[in-house]
């Protein structure tokens, strides 16, 4: 299993209220199968399979006012002194490190401006088994309201290496690991601004991309299974995205690949 360097993307997480429309809406999209998540104590989560490998986790939710979506979990050696290292830069912890024997270390955080991330120690389960190829993770990318604020507090707490996009025709940020040279062949994620297209209300939040083979195939797929489309298919320097949302509410980003981010 791939051990993830810190501070970059090691898995990603949906909880939905019925788990087993989830299970045939993503099955039928991706292509997943699904297996018991394992621990000492058994859980209602499912780990998502694609090619038998581990590519995500769908999970029940277990309070009716959780919002219904996907999040990101940044690897770290030790998720209590990293969660210090977001308390200190203005972030709040929103579940404190716990362990998910003996699968690992868990944390749920979220940025000055309110953006959810999760913190994940590996223990038995390192995270993602296949990323980068159809069926799997590719990118994740935090929207805010308020850069100033967000772009300090992530390349501090986790040392990213912050490159502009001045071509991209919004205003994106590009996010490397720390000791790289910043840029998009070594960024790991991103950060963009939500424009007047965004609602005032909504809040800062993270969105996670999945590799397909065709972006309006799945686009197509999508709304035969009772999704929608947020963002229609556009072409981008990376290849085509489309941002989608399922039959639930959560929302997520393909990307057919032109070429390896």
């Amino acid at each position: 299993m791939a051990v993830f360097a810190e501070g970059t993307p090691c898995w990603v997480d949906v909880t939905l209220d019925d788990l087993e429309a989830g299970k045939r809406f993503y099955g039928s999209l991706f292509g997943w199968t699904f297996a018991d998540a394992g621990g000492v104590t058994r859980s209602p989560s499912v780990n998502a399979l694609s090619d038998g490998r581990k590519v995500a986790a769908l999970a029940p939710k277990s309070d009716g006012r959780m919002p219904t979506a996907w999040g990101v979990y940044f690897a770290t050696d030790d998720v209590v002194a990293f969660a210090a290292k977001v308390r200190a830069a203005g972030g709040q912890l929103l579940t404190e490190p716990v362990a998910v024997e003996p699968l690992g270390a868990m944390a749920v955080a979220a940025d000055p401006n309110g953006g959810v991330f999760g913190l994940w120690q590996a223990g038995t389960h390192s995270g993602f088994e296949k990323r980068d190829e159809p069926g799997s993770f590719c990118w994740a990318e935090v929207y805010t309201h308020d850069k100033e604020l967000i772009d300090p507090f992530y390349e501090t707490v986790f040392g990213f290496e912050g490159h502009t996009q001045d071509d991209a025709g919004v205003d994106f940020r590009t996010w490397s690991p720390a000791g790289t040279e910043p840029g998009p062949e070594t960024a790991i994620g991103g950060r963009s601004v939500m424009s007047d297209a965004f609602p005032v209300e909504m809040p800062d939040h993270f969105l996670v991309y999945f590799v397909v083979e065709s972006c309006d195939g799945a686009v197509e797929a999508t709304k035969r299974l009772g999704g929608r489309v947020q963002l229609p298919p556009v072409d981008t320097p990376f290849g085509r995205i489309a941002v989608l949302v399922d039959n639930q509410g959560a929302t997520f980003a393909i990307l057919a690949e032109s070429e390896k981010i």
